[in-house]
């Protein structure tokens, strides 16, 4: 009954925060496609698979055709998984790998394996063919960045207690990626099952850093040589840790679940003391929130910052990894699979993120996409995980 009145507190308050919505930015209604109803993959990614100039959607080992999503073609060897365990990809990012022209994909496999990318044959059906990126490819839920600040996006991850990037050389795209590690020692800390990783300019000086739930790794003017860490308790299991300006005072800011298994969830305002960066908490969701509180989702195992409602800010999608430990672990694993995003609203000298409920039937897994899929110049929603396969179009 509790979860029925939590369904109808957040329908209500996002209908309330639409009427007060401008004319210049929109509350997006959704029509929800289920591509699949059953587990292929916790990771999904956008792209234009057949290069016939309409966005396609991959969820695990298969891609679908858009506009409708509805006719599915392999991509490499896969099953369908018994969602009390584990898939064999947790993320999915999508580029030109080997400057064909066509839109590749690179796969983050189970955490601790081999991650490789694959081949687009365009159009010429069968399994896409497979190249290395990197052995052993930690964390649980990795990114896709411009990392060197050269055009070409690295993949952040772990490997067995270094925590890096690695960034494919295109005069040998078929050849395994060069890993950059920030940490200049081992670190025990930094292993297949790491939670918290993200990147963002946190000094102002318009270099990428890398964030993890325990601080942030300021980039050097020489990538390879050691980056300088910052102590900060960010969260004692992040997810994505997402990084831009919240409250519009020109520093850049920090976004980040507290605990993927469990509930929290909370921004962190940059401050600068006496020349130090520190940082601020404001919190979203506690760690133990009350029975009453709302709107009360755990699990908050994936996230993505952007443009949500056409206002030129930032905003916040994220949602319940639903069943990430089976049935029976982690905070509340039979609660709504809540599907949400928070926008972030400034007033003055007030900034505030106010939650609107999306889905209750879906949530998201370890990484999932955003994109303008039916071209109306609003992010669209591309989720993979225990539930199935999903769309979320945005519907002016």
């Amino acid at each position: 009954m509790r979860y029925l009145s939590f369904l109808l507190f957040v329908s209500l308050f996002s209908v309330a925060v639409s009427e007060l919505a401008s004319a210049q930015t929109k509350v997006p209604k959704w029509k929800k496609i289920i591509v699949s109803d059953q587990f292929h993959a916790e990771g999904s990614t956008i792209g234009d698979f057949n290069k016939d100039g309409i966005p396609d959607i991959a969820v695990g080992h298969f891609w679908y055709e858009g506009p409708d999503f509805k006719k599915a073609h392999p991509l490499f060897e896969g099953q369908v998984f018994d969602p009390e365990k584990y898939s064999n990809c947790f993320g999915m990012f999508t580029g030109d790998f080997n400057g064909d022209g066509w839109d590749d994909i690179l796969v983050c496999p189970h955490p601790g394996t081999d991650g490789f990318w694959y081949e687009n044959p365009k159009n010429a059906g069968g399994l896409w063919k497979k190249h290395p990126v990197s052995k052993e490819l930690g964390n649980e839920s990795q990114d896709f960045a411009d990392m060197l600040g050269v055009g070409r996006k690295s993949l952040l991850f772990n490997r067995n207690g270094w925590l890096g990037f690695a960034t494919q050389n295109p005069e040998k795209p078929y050849d395994a990626w060069d890993f950059i590690a920030v940490n200049p020692s081992e670190d025990k800390r930094y292993q297949r099952y790491t939670h918290g990783i993200g990147y963002g300019d946190i000094t102002g000086n318009g270099k990428l850093d890398m964030i993890e739930k325990d601080g942030w790794w300021e980039q050097p003017a020489d990538p390879k040589t050691p980056w300088k860490f910052h102590k900060f308790p960010f969260a004692e299991a992040g997810a994505h840790m997402l990084v831009y300006d919240v409250d519009g005072d020109g520093l850049n800011d920090v976004v980040t679940a507290l605990h993927c298994h469990l509930y929290g969830f909370a921004w962190y305002k940059q401050v600068r003391k006496e020349g130090e960066i520190t940082f601020e908490q404001k919190v979203l969701i506690p760690r133990e929130p009350a029975e009453n509180f709302s709107p009360k989702v755990s699990q908050l195992h994936a996230l993505v910052a952007i443009d949500m409602n056409g206002d030129g800010i930032p905003d916040v999608v994220t949602g319940k990894r639903f069943w990430a430990h089976g049935s029976k672990g982690d905070a509340a694993p039979d609660a709504p699979a809540i599907l949400m995003w928070w926008e972030t609203k400034r007033d003055g000298a007030n900034t505030t993120l106010i939650p609107h409920i999306i889905d209750a039937d879906s949530g998201v897994g370890t990484q999932f996409a955003v994109g303008d899929l039916n071209g109306d110049g609003i992010p669209d929603i591309v989720i993979g995980n225990k539930k199935g396969a999903f769309v979320f179009l945005s519907e002016k």
